[in-house]
């Protein structure tokens, strides 16, 4: 008689779910069953017409612009079972948790209020937590089921837990959407290929307030260096036979 106990798996491998993703440089087999889509910075602070950069004076009209383009992707990746995460600034309320040449850098060496300064709208601080500038702009709500992932640097995976609620759901291949393209955007996404996830900068979901030749970079980068390039259409062409198999 065997007396052994029967043994637990300590993990569950999710059955793949692979679509073809049609890609900047070549197309590419994506198992969606380890994919999350990473929403960047669509906040108030940065579009908002009280936020923080518009009463700087930045023309924000670029960013504003690819939020219904965010909106439609954030919802074939839910209806594909895909999870959508909001990565977001969200500084501490004293802005203790950031270094000053950052906050001089936000601040444009003083020509402007920085990270953690009353907002120019009146409603709290600059970026803070919780806190009106931090929040998404009313057109993306976030769904219940979507998560929430607070930075406090260009980069989204410094100082939080970004990195650990990923590899512990098993993703793999990451898609990039939001704002700004050739700053939080990509600083997020070239950190996340160094540390070995796959990359798809989605264009048309993306957008910068700085000059066009600076975007027409990133994207020569990305597939260069990083990653993939797509549009929308494209990866929602690719989810289309994963959802049929879900439903």
């Amino acid at each position: 008689m065997n007396d052994r106990p029967q043994a637990l798996s300590i993990r569950t491998a999710a059955a793949p779910r692979t679509g073809v993703l049609a890609a900047n440089p070549a197309p590419l087999d994506v198992d969606f069953s380890r994919a999350a889509l990473i929403v960047v910075d669509m906040q108030n602070d940065f579009i908002h017409p009280q936020g923080w950069f518009p009463a700087s004076g930045v023309d924000v009209s670029p960013l504003r612009a690819v939020a219904p383009a965010i909106r439609d992707l954030s919802d074939a990746m839910r209806e594909a079972g895909v999870p959508v995460i909001w990565l977001n600034w969200g500084v501490r309320p004293d802005a203790g948790d950031m270094p000053d040449t950052i906050k001089r850098k936000g601040g444009l060496n003083g020509k402007r209020p920085t990270y953690g300064d009353p907002s120019p709208s009146g409603d709290g601080r600059i970026l803070v937590q919780g806190e009106w500038g931090a929040r998404n702009i009313d057109e993306l709500t976030p769904d219940p089921a979507d998560l929430i992932v607070h930075k406090n640097r260009l980069t989204g995976f410094y100082d939080n837990a970004l990195d650990s609620l990923l590899r512990n759901r098993g993703v793999e291949t990451l898609f990039f959407a939001g704002v700004n393209i050739d700053r939080c955007v990509f600083a997020t996404l070239s950190d996340a290929a160094v540390r070995g996830y796959s990359c798809v900068l989605v264009e048309d979901a993306c957008a910068t307030c700085s000059p066009a030749y600076v975007r027409d970079a990133i994207l020569f980068l990305v597939p260069l260096l990083h990653g993939a390039c797509a549009t929308s259409a494209a990866v929602t062409a690719a989810l289309a036979p994963v959802t049929a198999k879900k439903d």
